[in-house]
């Protein structure tokens, strides 16, 4: 039974921390860090994280096809926010979901976007699926470290199910050995990562191979007949080395988009999978390589569905939608890099009740409000009277989502009393497009930004809170700057 990727999606945070600023505070202790000052890395705001991440990377993939027959839900990471608390429960609850499908975290290693993939693939040939695959990370690095200048944050979401879909597989390959590259052992913050030299001479110009080799045999391909070779990697030239030693083309290793995301860890693969798709030809293979205790390997065919079926933004969209930012110590900040004095405002008790969360959970988490089903009138939240004044008819509210509803916003206030990890506090009224409205919370402000308004905004899901004394994070929705602004500020 052939089985494929029927649609792909991605995301990358607007924010792109200027590389040369990590390096200029930086360099008075490690000069060095100089040669890495090109380029910008991406960063996920404060209210981002895998979750979130996997959720928008997901809306992307879904938007053309739709979210009908998904039985699988699989999120990948090293950096999820819970150890006991399935993170893709969350994310399914947030794309409407949750109930029939099965959902699963896989995580412990950097080829975990890759095994998420082939495992999904597994039960597509089965009879199973369609499984939708996503993928995000948002590491922390130390100060001065190698890994800051290199990493990003983004996120990538794959639907496989049976068929050819938009690029089959021809035949995928593991290799897996107990080669520690870095690693970073439990309750730890960063990652220890060992010699660079050893690492490319030892991991990647030995153990890739293994993998590879045995995925272009079971093809039946050899190494020239790849068009496209993704393997995520920040050092250079690393993937031409390795595409070097393979036998394949030097104008197959693709962009690793570490001049303008960074390289975004158990994701990246499935990234640079996603980017590679938004231009591949019909006929054209492409290779994608995960690498972590060993290697996944996955040769795949784009088919002739896949010029009507790219996603309306995609990497490529998410890459254009950007903001310079100059600003590191913000940076710091707001991954909790350096500990600030926050005030006696966020001092708060955040304890979230956890029966008042599940009870509501459909509309906290996928943002359900109501429509009266005796004159149409939406609002949200429900209740148990129509608002419509010529109407108030009672019980008649039936589930209605607003997530994915275009809005508009009527007033907002920047406040800078009310805590906030990163001030000020956006908030206001949005009005739906399709009837009902929200007081919500503004994300991806910028500080100098000139809200009016009739402003286009969309909905977002985001973490709207967080419990540092118990560790938990609160989801919510809010609302940001719609494409249509993001398209005047490129000219476009």
């Amino acid at each position: 039974m052939s089985v494929g990727i029927h649609a792909f999606g991605g995301y990358v945070p607007r924010q792109r921390l200027q590389r040369r600023v990590i390096a200029e505070a930086n360099a008075w202790f490690n000069p060095a860090l100089m040669g890495l000052g090109r380029g910008e890395r991406a960063v996920a705001g404060w209210d981002e994280d895998p979750i979130t991440m996997a959720v928008e990377a997901a809306r992307d993939c879904l938007a053309r096809r739709g979210r009908d027959g998904i039985s699988e839900v699989f999120l990948a990471s090293t950096t999820l926010p819970f150890q006991d608390r399935q993170n893709a429960g969350v994310a399914a609850e947030a794309l409407h979901l949750a109930g029939a499908v099965g959902t699963l975290d896989i995580a412990g290693s950097q080829r975990a976007g890759t095994s998420a993939l082939i495992t999904a693939c597994r039960i597509a040939a089965g009879g199973g699926g369609p499984v939708l695959v996503t993928s995000a990370e948002k590491r922390r690095t130390k100060a001065a470290s190698l890994l800051e200048l290199t990493t990003g944050d983004a996120a990538a979401a794959l639907l496989v199910g049976e068929g050819d879909g938009v690029a089959k597989l021809l035949a995928h390959a593991t290799y897996s050995t107990d080669f520690v590259d870095h690693y970073r052992g439990q309750d730890e913050r960063f990652d220890y990562v060992w010699e660079e030299r050893w690492v490319r001479d030892e991991g990647f110009m030995k153990i890739v191979p293994e993998a590879v080799g045995r995925a272009l045999s079971a093809a039946r391909l050899e190494a020239g007949a790849i068009d496209h070779f993704c393997f995520p990697s920040p050092m250079r030239r690393a993937g031409s080395s390795v595409a070097k030693k393979l036998g394949l083309a030097e104008r197959s290793v693709r962009d690793n988009l570490q001049g303008t995301c960074g390289e975004a860890g158990a994701a990246h693969p499935l990234v640079m999978l996603a980017h590679v798709l938004e231009t591949a030809a019909p006929g054209e293979r492409i290779l994608v390589a995960g690498f972590g205790q060993g290697c996944d390997a996955l040769v795949l065919e784009a088919t002739e569905a896949l010029p009507a079926s790219r996603p309306e933004r995609g990497i490529s969209g998410f890459l254009k939608r950007r903001r310079a930012d100059t600003d590191y110590h913000r940076y710091l900040g707001i991954n909790g890099l350096v500990a600030l004095e926050h005030g006696l405002r966020a001092e708060t008790d955040r304890q979230t009740g956890l029966t008042t969360l599940y009870r509501n959970r459909e509309m906290v988490l996928g943002l359900i409000g109501g429509k009266c089903s005796k004159c149409g009138t939406l609002q949200f939240p429900k209740s148990n009277v129509c608002v419509n004044p010529n109407c108030h008819a009672a019980d008649t509210q039936e589930d209605h989502p607003f997530s994915d509803m275009r809005a508009t916003m009527r007033s907002y206030t920047a406040d800078r009393l009310t805590y906030s990890v990163a001030p000020p506090a956006y908030y206001g009224m949005v009005q739906f497009e399709e009837g009902g409205r929200a007081m919500i919370d503004f994300t991806d402000i910028d500080a100098d930004a000139e809200l009016g308004v009739g402003e286009p905004m969309r909905m977002v899901f985001r973490v709207k809170d967080y419990d540092p004394r118990r560790g938990f994070r609160r989801y919510f929705w809010k609302a940001t700057p719609a494409d249509e602004r993001v398209a005047e500020e490129r000219g476009g």
